[in-house]
């Protein structure tokens, strides 16, 4: 399965300049979260909880296009604190996603008239249907994006110059930023973090707010899970098993054998839990893990491949540059400089949870 980075069509390495500027201690990034009338009170509050639990390294604002009350899908009204001028200051903005019937291929005035003030260095995200408020915009033309993978057709027809992948959770294709439904807005929120500031602090920021770490940006948006017959079992607790056993060469028989199926049922029930398959799954894994020991450790490139199963170091570099389009020596430089919080030291350092 392809990748978030492979999606954009092209070789997205970290920001390093992002990643160095955090790292060189500048100030914290103003995030600026736009709510449009008919937004999800869900997805509005994901930039907010993601990226405020990142040890301070983001100031999270929430405006509105004309500084008034916004109308959420539901039975009750937002007030916000700040109007379309607060994303002339931003750093990055994020446009939250509305219901399908405040989807137009045109935006209302004011709207185009808060867009208008955004800086043009300002990186851009957009959760869910958000991605039609920038393609309204002109901002994705040209560029790879997804969306709702239900609205699909209903974007190719609005906008077709815009590169749509709705088969994937989120899209980086460099300072724009896009992805599918609801809860896909926390895996590009995590994404930002881990990409400005390194895995470990993702991955707090992850178990603070009690969700998965990682989910790899090209993994399908939509997985097919039939109701298990009655006894069924699944395969949580040998993917569990399988964490803890990483540096061992395991195959679909071992993986079957633990779990006590066949390999061919095991791959099925897998790949329907999942969303790939055991093999493309391990690499996953190994991957990740091989990213955490590239940024806490002084470990070598051929001993970061033994601990987590890969064969050589040519074989990590391998798989590494299929993920993300580096060398682990580009992905160590860039993020060993920035400060990460010490799990063991979060209490004192003023990571709790909120």
């Amino acid at each position: 399965m392809r990748t978030a980075e492979q999606q954009t069509g092209q070789q997205t390495a970290p920001d390093t300049g992002r990643a160095a500027g955090r790292a060189a201690g500048k100030a914290v990034e103003r995030v600026v979260v736009l709510a449009l009338d008919g937004v999800y009170p869900f997805e509005l509050g994901i930039p907010s909880r993601i990226l405020g639990a990142a040890d301070g390294r983001y100031e999270v604002l929430t405006c509105s296009a004309d500084g008034g009350p916004v109308r959420t899908s539901t039975d009750f009204t937002i007030g916000v604190a700040h109007g379309p001028e607060a994303l002339a200051s931003a750093d990055t903005v994020v446009i939250a996603p509305v219901t399908p019937e405040h989807v137009t291929g045109e935006l209302p005035a004011e709207v185009a008239a808060a867009l208008a003030l955004i800086p043009p260095g300002a990186r851009l995200v957009s959760i869910c249907t958000g991605a039609f408020v920038l393609a309204a915009a002109g901002l994705l033309d040209g560029r790879r994006a997804t969306t709702h993978w239900h609205l699909a057709d209903r974007f190719r027809h609005m906008f077709p110059k815009v590169v749509l992948d709705p088969d994937v959770l989120f899209v980086d294709d460099g300072r724009v930023l896009t992805s599918a439904g609801a809860a896909s807005g926390v895996d590009v929120c995590l994404h930002l973090v881990r990409a400005d500031h390194g895995s470990a602090l993702a991955n707090f920021v992850a178990r603070c707010c009690v969700v998965p770490p990682f989910r790899e940006g090209g993994q399908a948006q939509y997985i097919v899970r039939p109701v298990p017959e009655r006894g069924a079992a699944g395969t949580a607790a040998t993917r569990a098993w399988a964490l803890d056993r990483l540096t061992e060469p395991l195959t679909l028989a071992d993986l079957a054998g633990h779990a006590r199926m066949s390999a061919r049922t095991f791959a099925r029930r897998f790949h329907d839990e999942v969303g790939v398959s055991p093999g493309r799954w391990l690499i996953q894994q190994r991957v990740a893990r091989a990213r955490d020991l590239l940024e806490t450790s002084d470990l070598t490139v051929d001993q970061i491949a033994g601990r987590v199963g890969f064969a050589t170091g040519a074989s990590l570099r391998q798989h590494l540059h299929t993920a993300i389009g580096v060398s682990p020596q580009t992905y160590r430089r860039t993020f060993r400089a920035a400060a990460r919080p010490d799990p063991a030291e979060a209490g004192a350092a003023g990571l709790t949870p909120r």
